[in-house]
């Protein structure tokens, strides 16, 4: 199928071609046709599948038609839960809405307020805002919703876990009761779900694929750590033997980041960290080094899990396993994207069973172990039985228990020192 057969307006069509892009992805075929037919939506898609494409197209193709209207207010909001997220889907519009040229104000924290609120006195066609600082508009009476037409809840899932239930059905509930509202979220179930029938008319839901579903192009492997400066090790070695291009190094914590990325600095690697203590004009400026190759190694948090669209990631290295297993899902989406393949490294330490144990059943596998001659693991899996005789005289297998090296196919059940 072809972009032209789902009947967008010419200067979109214009854009789409000046783009280089020859045909839709799985959830822009889908989802399309729903949101121009004026339905609601609930949909979910791995990473990297071209989803902000699958709202932002519908979302101008109803800005060619002028509003019946009048006011300044936005026709369009998308939230998002983070500014990276946020940066990346003005980007999109930015990109489709070349030709037909959309107003676009982006509302999100850690920025100044007096250029958002210059901003939100002129009109707009397009608001794209997290939900804490939108709030903050909204309490202060800057937000016209009168002429609102579509609203779109990006990541949905990931705003409800940071806390945004609350504030998304307040912002709402502001909102017109005849708008079209649209869904994407990385999982359909629980929370989101409920949180979807409550906000959504007698809507159409795709489930291309849950955020349970393996990427197919992104080899995932994990090494056993024994403490911090074995992990350190670890990342020393595959950061100079792997054939890496790029790559993003996930840390547990903000500290963690910047000591990890003065580290690797020092080892005369060109890296930089990244995570929310860091302004605006400060992170957008290390993701564009990071763009424009300037930058081999970033050294980030979860704030960057999602919403990092960098093209050329070559490996994910996650230095400290995520706290919550669909955050695992999204680190490693930040490669293999779109039809790249990619590699995904986890280092996992004795105290990390509980969280691997969550990714594994989210995941529907096991990762394999890997284990690289020189820096092999003084802690084995409890769960290995060891050789020599049982009480009753009967011997345990005697055949290796495990290759040094290469791959280890069993998954340990804990540590304990061999």
């Amino acid at each position: 199928m072809s972009f032209s057969a789902l009947n967008l307006g010419a200067p979109l069509l214009r854009a789409i071609e000046a783009l280089g892009f020859s045909e839709p992805t799985e959830i822009q075929r889908q989802a399309i046709p729903v949101l121009l037919d004026g339905r609601d939506l609930m949909a979910s898609a791995q990473t990297g599948t071209g989803k902000t494409g699958a709202f932002t197209l519908p979302a101008l193709q109803r800005l060619l038609t002028p509003s019946t209207l009048r006011g300044i207010g936005p026709r369009v909001l998308v939230l998002t839960p983070t500014r990276e997220l946020a940066t990346q889907v003005e980007e999109n519009i930015r990109e489709f809405g070349k030709f037909s040229r959309p107003v676009t104000v982006s509302v999100v924290g850690g920025v100044p307020y007096p250029p958002q609120i210059r901003a939100l006195s002129r009109p707009v066609d397009i608001l794209v805002a997290t939900p804490g600082r939108l709030m903050d508009h909204m309490e202060r009476g800057r937000i016209d919703f009168s002429r609102l037409e579509m609203l779109v809840l990006d990541e949905a899932d990931r705003m409800l876990d940071m806390g945004f239930l609350d504030d998304v059905r307040h912002i709402a509930s502001a909102t017109p009761a005849t708008r079209q509202t649209a869904l994407f979220s990385a999982t359909l179930e629980g929370t989101v779900l409920s949180v979807a029938n409550e906000l959504l008319k007698n809507p159409a839901r795709l489930q291309l694929a849950a955020a349970a579903m393996r990427h197919e192009r992104i080899t995932q492997r994990a090494h056993r750590a024994d403490d911090l400066a074995h992990k350190h090790a670890l990342l020393k070695h595959i950061i100079a033997v792997e054939e890496l291009d790029q790559a993003v190094v996930f840390t547990a914590t903000k500290a963690g980041a910047e000591t990890l990325a003065q580290t690797l600095s020092e080892q005369g690697h060109a890296c930089v960290a990244l995570h929310g203590d860091m302004g605006q004009r400060d992170r957008k400026r290390t993701v564009d080094r990071m763009r424009r190759r300037e930058v081999r190694l970033l050294v980030a948090t979860d704030v960057a899990a999602r919403g990092l669209d960098i093209a050329g990631i070559s490996h994910v290295i996650n230095f400290d396993l995520p706290m919550v297993a669909e955050d695992y899902i999204h680190r490693i989406g930040r490669t293999g994207r779109g039809s790249a393949s990619g590699t995904a490294i986890t280092f996992v330490g004795p105290a990390d069973r509980p969280k691997l144990g969550r990714i594994e059943r989210l995941t529907g596998g096991r990762l394999e172990y890997a284990v690289i001659p020189g820096l092999e693991p003084r802690l084995e899996p409890t769960h290995r039985r060891p050789s020599g005789p049982r009480p009753n005289g009967r011997r345990f297998s005697d055949r290796p228990q495990g290759n040094r090296g290469g791959y280890n196919q069993r998954r340990g059940e804990g540590f304990r020192r061999a």
